[in-house]
């Protein structure tokens, strides 16, 4: 089969050769352009300079900066020159460059979108190892289990819908109803789309809701048949998203937010020669939206909003404005800063992590969040707040030490250039937001790139920051003990381990995907796949849970596990960061291991497989009695994963398991687990 990462059927370089004569002849790019664009600024000629040399690949890790300087029209060109770089001379640059293979099929052409989707993901530091579906080919491609789509092994796999998916079947003359009946066969047959997708692929199938240009609501000329398109057109497009709540596998960019923002949603000339029914400005904006939820997919999304407070949370400056001084409402300012406030509380209810990062002094700053009336945020909704006057950049270091997370979790927002930079070059993993003087436009900032967009939201996302503020404050009792023996046992930790239920599998697929440092072999699963292994009669799903004195902390982490005749193959292992160096991990282990053993089986097998971020966890299995195998046999690496394969395969013969910690209470629900 041929390399996924550069090949594209004919049909669809011929889109993209179609596409690009027409572009020559109408300048859409030109057309449609912002009027205050960039192009031409240092980062495009530095962008373009290294296209002209050939060296985009060998210096890929500076396109991500090159990109941050660039947008609209400019960022899509930035991704013409990208996307003529194969994927795999990166890769052979860059082995560690996370990377991402989508599929992109529809019913017109798609080939357009891969520029802006080339761009959008560098942006974040990712990779795109794009599929071209052939000119309608939508429906072959996701029912045939044998189509070149399947076999591509995309993690995510795109299915572009434009309107003539609809009205390419209604006939001439048209009404409403010839519309309703042509929505209702397509939502249906997407349906059975869905479920072969299911079915056949491990991956994530993104669809989008269908836009409905003015150019067919006006060929009605009467304003009451107008109304029953427009209602017809709305309740299909409610089918479409409510099917994600039917399918795991499934996620649907809704196109009417994006739409009410202005963008147009065709352009005629490249529809009429060029069969691209999405205009290039909607197309980069679902570029966008889709890059996004593919950064979810692959472990990249971030993890906490670091804020400034002086004229980023409120506006003033405290020390000198005062308590009453500063403004949070009653005036248009204050209210920019309330509204940032209360989309920033928005943001954290969900799982989002708040801390602040304020030169300021400790007390003035606390008087405000807990006094200060029309305050919209309060001490309660950030997990740290840090008030001092040392460098930003060293609190974010030691803000990061302190919740046990990796500055690249980061997103720093604030109003002033200079700690921006200052932040940029000594902590350049952090991702930097450019607030502007006026607090109006805060929200735009924070909100365009979808940082901590995620598949789905569960309870314990909800519960997260109290569970982050009893782990702080856990570190601060650890102070009091000469002896992490005595410190331990007093947190009086219990821990369950059982296999998950069908309402966790969600949660489960979060913590393959958010999970870095303790993940053993960094495979990420969407929750069909984590379904998939626990309906396997031989698969084994299990949660962790634990809880101390200080409180629950909820699903802390998941083991995935088979059976292959007389052996357990451990799949992977994952713990969150919150609860490292407690015995967990140690015990769970010990409980599985117990019950392979006294089920029959002669020993487990484990693979640990090397990231950048998982070095820590690198003699988990021989700390706990594996022992490492020349000859791995243990089956084919955990796909699809961007860095080369360095897995080292662990034996167990569980002859003798370790005991599990005397300070540390141990319930495992196993009776039901393969044996």
């Amino acid at each position: 089969m041929a390399d996924p990462t550069t090949t594209q059927p004919r049909a669809a370089r011929a889109d993209a050769d179609r596409t690009t004569e027409a572009e020559r002849a109408t300048g859409p790019a030109r057309a449609t352009a912002p009027a205050n664009e960039n192009y031409g600024t240092e980062p495009a000629e530095s962008l373009f300079d290294l296209h002209r040399r050939g060296r985009i690949a060998a210096e890929y890790p500076r396109v991500r900066t090159l990109l941050a300087g660039l947008a609209g029209a400019d960022l899509v060109r930035a991704g013409q020159l990208l996307s003529r770089v194969p994927a795999g001379d990166v890769l052979a640059a860059h082995p560690g460059t996370p990377a991402a293979t989508v599929a992109i099929t529809g019913h017109s052409t798609v080939s357009p979108v891969v520029p802006a989707l080339t761009a959008e993901l560098a942006r974040h530091g990712v990779l795109l190892r794009p599929w071209l579906g052939d000119f309608d080919s939508y429906v072959f491609d996701l029912s045939d289990p044998a189509s070149d789509l399947y076999a591509s092994g995309a993690t995510v796999t795109t299915c572009l819908l434009d309107p003539t998916i609809v009205f390419d079947a209604v006939p001439t003359p048209w009404g409403p109803q010839d519309v309703e009946h042509a929505l209702g066969e397509k939502i249906s047959l997407l349906e059975q789309l869905v479920a072969a997708f299911e079915q056949h692929s491990s991956g994530t199938l993104v669809l989008n809701t269908i836009p409905l240009p003015r150019i067919y609501p006006a060929q009605l000329v009467g304003l009451r048949s107008r109304a029953q398109l427009g209602r017809v057109w709305r309740e299909a497009n409610a089918r479409l998203l409510g099917l994600v709540e039917r399918h795991r596998s499934l996620a649907v960019v809704d196109l009417e937010p994006v739409i009410g923002d202005g963008v147009a949603v065709r352009e005629p000339r490249l529809a009429a020669y060029t069969k691209t029914q999405l205009s290039p400005g909607l197309l980069a904006a679902y570029a966008r939206e889709a890059a996004h939820l593919i950064r979810a997919t692959i472990g990249k999304t971030k993890k906490c909003l670091v804020l400034d407070l002086d004229n980023t949370v409120w506006g003033g400056v405290l020390g000198d404005d005062g308590l009453e001084g500063i403004e949070v409402s009653e005036s248009y300012r204050g209210e920019a800063f309330r509204s940032f406030q209360k989309v920033a509380k928005q943001i954290g209810s969900q799982g989002v992590l708040l801390a602040a990062v304020s030169k300021n002094d400790a007390e003035p700053v606390h008087r405000a969040l807990t006094e200060h009336p029309q305050m919209t945020l309060r001490n309660a909704d950030f997990v740290r707040v840090v008030a001092n006057w040392g460098p930003k950049h060293d609190n974010l270091r030691t803000l990061a030490d302190d919740l046990n997370l990796n500055v690249d979790s980061f997103v720093f927002a604030d109003d002033s250039a200079y700690e921006r930079g200052l932040v940029k070059r000594e902590l350049p993993d952090v991702t930097v937001l450019a607030l502007g003087t006026d607090p109006a436009t805060h929200l735009v900032a924070l909100l365009t790139d979808g940082w901590f967009d995620a598949l789905a939201v569960t309870d314990e996302d909800r519960a997260r920051t109290g569970m982050y503020r009893r782990e702080l404050a856990r570190r601060e009792v650890r102070q009091n003990f000469t002896s992490i023996e005595d410190y331990l046992a007093d947190l009086a930790i219990e821990v369950t381990l059982a296999p998950a239920g069908p309402g966790q599998y969600d949660r489960v697929s979060q913590t393959t995907l958010r999970t870095n440092q303790f993940n053993l072999t960094a495979e990420r699963l969407a929750p069909a796949q984590i379904q998939a292994r626990a309906e396997d009669p031989a698969g084994l799903v299990l949660t962790i849970h634990s809880r101390d004195r200080f409180g629950d902390n909820g699903m802390v982490g998941a083991v995935l596990a088979h059976t292959e005749g007389p052996r357990l193959v451990i799949d992977n292992f994952l713990l969150s960061c919150r609860v490292f160096s407690r015995g967990i991990e140690q015990s769970c282990l010990s409980a599985l291991l117990r019950h392979a053993a006294t089920s029959g089986l002669a020993e487990a097998i484990g693979r640990y497989r090397p990231t950048a971020k998982n070095r820590k966890v690198a003699d988990f299995y021989p700390a706990n009695g594996f022992t490492a195998l020349a000859e791995p046999g243990a089956g084919p690496p955990p796909e699809p994963l961007a860095e080369p394969d360095e897995s080292t395969v662990f034996r167990h013969d569980l002859a003798s398991v370790a005991e599990i910690p005397p300070y540390l209470a141990m319930t495992a629900h196993l009776e039901g687990a393969p044996q």
